[in-house]
């Protein structure tokens, strides 16, 4: 009987690269958070693989970026806090945001700055480390030759990688590279778990990916979403008391909605998501209420696993 292999892989990137998706694809299930909004993922989350007899961690990280807020800096110390102890690095790029052109937006500018501050930053340690282009649908062969170049240059990089995490595409080629070069030993989790996270901890992460898709511009940064109650059933049904907690009360309104539409659309997204991913029935309660400093509360970064003081 083949040895078991079992390899850590930290996915790191800038925010909205795709990290998420990739690990979701990875993975084969929902474990992580996916919106087109940047900073959706706050703290590790850990997607488990299975390719034959090896199993592959998958840490899913928030995107790295120059930090201003108390919050911000906790992610982005908790994101290079993955690679301690990996046995290899992912670094997954948006591709059509470094796209050559003439004219670059503001947020492609940063996201080509954070990734080569990433690159800078891999190429002086020893753990090996991958290099991805993703949502390569978008941008054609001549400029992603030019991006890896570009990249090539400032990181170290064993590998790169041309894939649509989206779609799949090229992401078994990653998946089969990952496994062949884990080391031998025996697996960290049971065959079939696919993430190591607390039921109630996804709960509180599909219900903020909602939240995400559906809200305002200007208030999902602002929002965050607490798993209050969690109780069994005897029919096997679970009932959910979420809170989520906002800065003003401005956008409690939002959040709620005109006669209580918005909160509702939320919950029945969640809800859905949540009975698929725990294959039972849910019944799910959601409540708003604001918290003016819930970004500074100590409490929510020991939830996060974030350090406070970053």
């Amino acid at each position: 009987m083949p040895e078991q292999r079992c390899a850590v892989v930290a996915v790191l990137g800038a925010p909205n690269a795709g990290k998420s998706t990739l690990v979701n694809t990875l993975v084969g299930a929902k474990v992580a958070a996916v919106t087109q909004k940047v900073q959706t993922t706050r703290a590790l989350l850990r997607g488990i693989a299975m390719r034959g007899q090896v199993q592959l961690v998958l840490i899913d990280t928030p995107g790295v970026f120059a930090p201003r807020k108390r919050l911000e800096r906790a992610m982005v110390a908790a994101a290079w806090s993955a690679l301690e102890g990996a046995d290899a690095i992912v670094h997954v790029v948006d591709a059509p945001a470094h796209a050559p052109r003439e004219k670059l937006s503001g947020a492609d500018a940063r996201a080509i700055e954070d990734s080569a501050g990433i690159a800078a930053t891999l190429k002086q340690r020893d753990t090996p480390s991958v290099l991805v282009l993703n949502k390569v649908d978008g941008v054609s062969r001549p400029a992603l030759l030019q991006i890896t170049q570009r990249l090539v240059e400032q990181g170290l990089y064993t590998d790169v990688f041309m894939i649509s995490a989206k779609t799949g595409d090229g992401v078994e080629d990653l998946a089969r590279t990952l496994a062949e070069r884990a080391p031998e030993s025996p697996w960290l989790f049971p065959e079939d778990q696919t993430m190591d996270a607390p039921a109630r901890v996804l709960a509180a992460e599909i219900t903020r990916e909602k939240a995400f898709l559906r809200l305002h511009e200007e208030v999902p940064y602002e929002l965050t979403v607490e798993t209050e109650k969690w109780e069994e059933r005897k029919d096997g049904s679970v009932k959910i008391d979420q809170t989520l907690v906002v800065a003003r009360e401005t956008q409690r309104k939002i959040a709620i909605g005109a006669k209580g539409q918005t909160i509702k659309a939320i919950g029945e997204a969640a809800r859905k998501e949540m009975e698929a991913a725990f294959d039972r029935r849910v019944h799910l309660f959601l409540h708003v209420k604001v918290a003016e400093r819930w970004s500074e509360e100590r409490a929510l970064y020991q939830r996060l696993g974030l350090d406070y003081e970053a």
